[in-house]
């Protein structure tokens, strides 16, 4: 018979909410439907169910039986008959599966749903629910085949099939291929395979429905690691036994998220590497999931531990700027001082920095040699200014003043307020290189324009927020209340909630008193990680955040580099489609 795929969903999403079964709940204590389906043996397409068992169950003792014939609207294959005893005659008189279906699925509710061989039970009834209008409620779904893999050993039982773990566990009604017979014979198993379940320490149903998954023998050991934390937003930190980080994660459920690591959705094989070494996770409460962001980035960036792969090497992040001295050029840098004046950046590796910088190269005479010029004596000049790339400072064909006028100020201006003279150069290029036919220059070309436009709406946008002192924000809380935040200079000073119905004012007041002190600096991130600003960025610009109050005010160019936001979308898709387009 063919099986339509059935995923099952992991534990992350297992809460209280979800069709009223909460994973805490004890075995003794889950009301189970465990179903049986006759079928004509096709494929799951909304038909072809010809008969439904279930029993509900809880605590061992019956609660209800629904067993019923299905007229499936198409003739009976023989080999089914053979197979099941069902003939044509017997399911002229049944109700079509949407008669069915309304009882059934309220037979179901609130309870587990049970089936041998799940996939192909529950993908018949996935299919007919979207035949015929009905929405699947989506119940939790233990398959007593894959517990039985999970429970058995090969010397107990040659095989996982319904007739041989009856046989195996004596059950009192044994399966005929008939659904209410089978779906019995069903209940017993399961009871059966709940009793061994006790020496694994699966006590309840979130657990059994994970060990019946491909869980790890690591994820299964360590799993009492992810007992005891608080069900609140913030960070976790798994530590070796010598107490190092190992990898550290934020969440607006700390519980929920790291009992996640030890369930079979969690199959990432550095994960795995990690759970081994970790001897114990420590959570640390945040008042909102900002602050929990916040706090994950700035242990990631203090600790580096080995199992985060972003954000871990803050301090690597380097700079475009203009040297000192007469005729400066484009340098890139680890950082910039107060004394520099033209800059660009932060970039995350070098090679987008020049990148960056064959962008201003292209539209503007800076000069690329990296000699120390002197006002008084001539050097020799190289291949681009032979090629009338490059003004010839060296020589001193171009003046100190008219090299600033010509090099110097464009770039000053693209980078702090208006790059259209550049993007225009850039633009220009990429159309004569186009229609010359040069497509593939063209499109380094456009590279290098992408590059200098992220790289300067980048940093003007976090110049906008540094640049003010103190700002309170707010945004409703999911329970009630608000979330606030305070911020200076680009950096997350304080943060809290306010209760639900009381004016947030006093709440401010109070962060603000135990807030921490930031004093201004130089450049786009003065006292932050860019991450950690674009963050806060990213919560400030959300519809529901309100402004509370500002120092001063919060803006940015009116010719700034973010009117080119359109460009740089339209560079970034194309980019995109070429690099499919060669891969394919």
């Amino acid at each position: 018979m063919a099986q339509t795929e059935y995923v099952q969903e992991p534990l992350a999403g297992f809460d209280p909410g979800a069709g009223g079964i909460d994973p805490a709940l004890p075995l003794h204590a889950t009301t189970f439907v465990v179903v049986d389906l006759e079928t004509t043996g096709g494929a799951p397409d909304g038909g072809g169910i010809t008969e439904i068992g279930a029993v509900k169950v809880r605590g061992g003792e019956e609660l209800g039986v629904l067993a019923t014939l299905v007229n499936p609207g198409v003739p009976i294959p023989p080999f089914i008959t053979v197979l099941t005893g069902i003939t044509q005659a017997m399911l002229v008189p049944a109700p079509p599966i949407e008669q069915v279906l309304p009882s059934f699925l309220e037979f179901i509710s609130d309870a587990v749903l049970v089936a041998h061989n799940a996939p192909y039970d529950v993908g018949f009834l996935k299919a007919a629910c979207a035949a015929h209008g009905y929405r699947w409620p989506n119940p939790r779904v233990l398959d007593t085949a894959a517990l039985a893999r999970r429970v058995l050993t090969r010397d107990e039982v040659p095989n996982r099939k319904l007739g041989t773990l009856a046989a195996y566990f004596r059950t009192a009604t044994q399966p005929t291929h008939r659904a209410l017979d089978d779906a019995k014979a069903t209940v017993d198993v399961l009871h059966g395979l709940i009793a061994r379940l006790g020496g694994h320490r699966v006590d309840t149903i979130g657990d059994a429905i994970e060990f019946a998954r491909a869980v790890t023998p690591t994820q299964r050991r360590k799993r009492h690691l992810a007992e005891g934390l608080p069900k609140a937003p913030g960070v976790y930190i798994f530590r070796a036994a010598d107490d190092r980080p190992l990898y550290v994660g934020t969440s607006g459920d700390i519980a929920t998220r790291v009992r996640s690591y030890f369930t079979a959705a969690e199959k990432r094989a550095r994960i795995s590497e990690m759970l081994a070494a970790a001897e114990r996770v420590e959570a640390v409460e945040c008042a909102h999931s900002l602050e929990a962001e916040v706090r994950e980035l700035r242990l990631i960036g203090a600790h580096a531990p080995p199992y985060n792969r972003r954000s871990k090497f803050p301090e690597r992040a380097v700079w475009l700027k203009l040297t000192d001295g007469p005729y400066p050029r484009l340098s890139v840098v680890r950082g910039i001082s107060p004394g520099d004046t033209g800059y660009l950046g932060p970039f995350s590796s070098r090679r987008t920095a020049e990148l960056a910088a064959a962008g201003f190269h292209d539209a503007v005479p800076l000069r690329q040699c990296t000699h120390r010029l002197s006002l008084r004596t001539v050097t020799p000049a190289c291949a681009l200014a032979e090629l009338g790339r490059c003004p010839a400072p060296c020589e001193h064909r171009i003046t100190p003043e008219e090299y600033d006028a010509r090099a110097v100020e464009p770039f000053r201006t693209a980078t702090a307020s208006d790059p259209q003279p550049v993007v225009d150069a850039l633009l220009a290029r990429i159309e004569v290189l186009s229609r010359d036919q040069r497509y593939e220059e063209a499109a380094v070309v456009r590279s290098r324009l992408t590059a200098v436009l992220r790289a300067t709406v980048r940093m003007q946008r976090l110049a906008a927020l540094t640049g003010i002192a103190e700002l309170a924000a707010a945004r409703p809380a999911a329970r009630g209340g608000w979330e606030l935040a305070l911020v200076r200079h680009g950096r997350l000073a304080g943060a809290g909630v306010s209760p639900p119905g009381v004016h947030p004012r006093p709440t401010i007041a109070a962060i603000r008193a135990t807030a921490e002190t930031v004093p201004p600096g130089h450049g786009p991130i003065p006292r932050a990680s860019a991450e950690e600003t674009e963050r806060i960025l990213s919560w400030l610009e959300r519809p529901e955040t309100r402004l509370v109050e500002m120092s001063s005010g919060w803006a940015s160019p009116v010719t700034g580099a973010a009117r080119f936001r359109d460009l740089l979308s339209k560079a970034e898709n194309a980019a995109s489609h070429q690099l499919s387009t060669e891969r394919s």
